[in-house]
């Protein structure tokens, strides 16, 4: 599974103290359409090739997951960059740093919860994915944010550019499952007798938040000096992808290799998300950057619709996974007669008349984005005319 985000907390902001950064909020609301399409796949067209796998893949299936490995690393980031920007406002760390606490708090029990059932039904697993790190990263950033920013600075560069050092643990036990969750790749680990499924590791995906975290202040710079830095920055992420990924030196478990022009292409740009490699950062934060850059004052019906879901991430996550589930719980049973979880059923126990299909996947992606746009918009309305704690933590 790919593609955010929770009893004290600060009073509400005065509306003058609201105001948002439009660009943070299209290239969040972007990358959730895109994440509905991976999910979409899990649910409703999961098939026998690895999407990954260059050599057997189809193309439109690779490049399908591909461009969905965008989502959870941009989701992150400007998580990160939204929390500095909370905590401008606020000038209050003591309480910023409580919020966080309750907050993180929230969304990690939120995702091994409400989500599990959401996701997991006719499975017994508990799911630890993207929302857990987000939450388990702000528990930690609540007591992070007291440091001086130079460690914190220092902190991020060693998790994100040393990690790849630190080899996955095999098998996983219980006497080194403290390790496996800071950085292996996903593994099923059972706990109190329950099997506990971690998708994402806590530490390189701290060093995402944090990387955000620490250029928030680029985003309350006048718009020509932000653009600029950030375009920079973005260009220079790229040019470090290349370079590296060019030699095969360091920074991806998974060298390219030549078999083609086009499949020498597509191994080129096969990164690593599970845990997210250096490279893999490099790539996904350099196009998020220049996006960033350009789209600040982005026009149009488009850029105002994702802006809309850009603003309410964590109520567009619930809703587009319900419908997602809900909707292929329907199908399976009235397809199959009985309902068939297909994101977490072993192709060995997929119905006999069960058949991929890439369309259907898209057809359902577009299906859900569009079904999904009203209620975030009636929600993104009624968050911005009320002012209960309560809206802090959905």
């Amino acid at each position: 599974m790919s593609t955010v985000l929770p009893v004290a907390t600060p009073a509400p902001l005065p509306r003058a103290a609201t105001s948002r950064v439009p660009a943070i909020d299209l290239v969040r609301g972007l990358v959730m359409v895109l994440m509905a399409l991976d999910h979409s796949r899990d649910f409703w067209s999961p098939m026998l090739v690895r999407p990954e796998d260059v050599a057997h893949a189809p193309t439109l299936l690779f490049l399908t997951r591909w461009v969905t490995h965008f989502c959870a690393p941009t989701f992150v980031f400007l998580s990160g960059s939204s929390v500095y920007l909370y905590a401008q406002k606020w000038q209050n760390r003591a309480a910023v740093s409580r919020f966080l606490l309750t907050r993180g708090l929230w969304l990690v029990l939120l995702e091994a919860g409400l989500l599990t059932f959401i996701l997991s039904w006719s499975h017994d697993l508990i799911l630890l994915l993207v929302i857990w790190v987000i939450g388990a990263g702000m528990v930690l950033l609540a007591g992070l944010l007291w440091l001086p920013r130079w460690l914190l600075v220092g902190l991020t560069f060693v998790i994100l550019v040393g990690h790849n050092l630190v080899p996955n643990f095999q098998p996983v036990t219980p006497a080194n499952a403290g390790w496996a969750l800071l950085h292996n790749g996903p593994f099923v680990l059972p706990v109190l007798g329950q099997p506990v499924l971690v998708a994402y590791s806590l530490g390189p995906w701290l060093g995402v938040l944090l990387a955000g975290y620490l250029l928030g202040p680029w985003f309350q710079l006048p718009l020509p000096q932000r653009a600029r830095r950030l375009r920079w920055a973005g260009a220079g992420l790229l040019v470090c992808f290349g370079a590296l990924r060019a030699t095969n030196w360091y920074g991806d478990p998974a060298p390219w290799q030549p078999q083609g022009l086009l499949h020498t292409a597509l191994s080129f740009a096969n990164v690593t998300k599970s845990p997210p490699s250096l490279l893999f950062v490099c790539l996904t934060l350099g196009v998020a950057l220049l996006l960033l850059s350009q789209v600040e004052t982005a026009r149009g019906w488009l850029s105002q619709a994702l802006r809309t879901l850009g603003q309410v991430p964590l109520f567009y996550y619930l809703l587009h996974f319900s419908l997602l589930s809900g909707a292929a719980w329907v199908w399976t049973t009235l397809a199959f007669g009985r309902a068939v979880n297909l994101a977490f059923t072993s192709p060995d126990a997929w119905p006999p008349g069960y058949a991929p299909s890439l369309g259907r996947a898209y057809l359902v992606w577009g299906v859900v984005v569009l079904s999904s746009y009203w209620p975030c918009r009636w929600y993104q309305r009624f968050k911005q005319g009320h002012t209960y704690w309560w809206l802090a933590y959905v």
